[in-house]
């Protein structure tokens, strides 16, 4: 049946299965013996081919259950719309991701850390703070949709700015950070993103269930002001198999 890069083929039908329904996510693809059977093939093949879809981030090993379709499909990242004040406090939300989460039907679930802190010496460089004392808030969050592990955010404000404000809360209310930022006089008019593709640090492939062989895409996003002062950098890792990432701007900005 598969005459030509056998393992390969039999990816591309597994991989056609899960997209037209046949293996649902979340669920587990039949057993690699009963697929060798079933696609004239050896375990061994088979095993390879599913190899191939875990680092697409298709499928996961779980064991004594095998391999198993993973639960979300590709989550829109829309860098140009997800910042307004609109999205972010949409029907009480706590930010953007909470908002997009919810239209598409998924809840969000963080576990927050956060206090004073020494910030990177790229991020203190950014905003401009001494990458040696406590200089910066950091609110560390670990990101789920429903239950499956989506992003880790790590958020760094200028002390000066949050000490003693609702940016240091868990809650820090509707809206987010970017809310409480605006109210202390420091609204945003401006969000710069750098992007880099990785493979996941030990830390962050353990909570994104990830695999060496897959990557993350690491996200510096810088809010500024409108007096040009950057006021906020969070630096976003992302599976680039859970994110489709989208940004449309005008071709001659003003």
């Amino acid at each position: 049946m598969f005459a030509t890069s056998q393992y390969r083929e039999i990816a591309a039908e597994i991989r056609n299965r899960i997209k037209n329904g046949t293996y649902p996510r979340g669920r587990a693809i039949p057993k690699e013996e009963a697929l060798a059977g079933e696609l004239d093939a050896n375990r061994a093949t088979v095993n390879k081919a599913a190899r191939i879809l875990e680092a697409e981030g298709l499928v996961r090993a779980h064991r004594g259950v095998g391999w198993i379709v993973h639960e979300l499909p590709p989550l829109p990242r829309n860098a140009t719309m997800r910042h307004s004040r609109e999205r972010r406090e949409r029907g009480g939300s706590r930010g953007a991701l909470a908002t997009e989460l919810a239209e598409l039907g998924y809840e969000l679930r963080s576990d927050n850390t956060v206090g004073l802190g020494r910030p990177p010496q790229n991020v203190a460089s950014i905003l401009n703070v001494d990458p040696t004392s406590n200089s910066v808030v950091i609110r560390a969050r670990r990101m789920r949709a429903n239950d499956v592990p989506i992003q880790i955010a790590t958020s760094y404000i200028p002390a000066e700015i949050a000490q003693g404000t609702p940016i240091e809360q868990a809650d820090p209310g509707v809206g987010g950070i970017s809310s409480r930022l605006a109210e202390l006089g420091h609204a945003q008019t401006e969000i710069e993103e750098r992007i880099t593709v990785r493979p996941p640090a030990r830390q962050d492939a353990a909570f994104l269930r990830m695999t060496e062989d897959q990557r993350v895409y690491e996200i510096v996003h810088i809010g500024w002001t409108e007096d040009d002062r950057p006021v906020k950098v969070t630096v976003y890792i992302l599976p680039t198999h859970q994110w489709d990432l989208s940004y449309r701007y005008p071709v001659d900005p003003v």
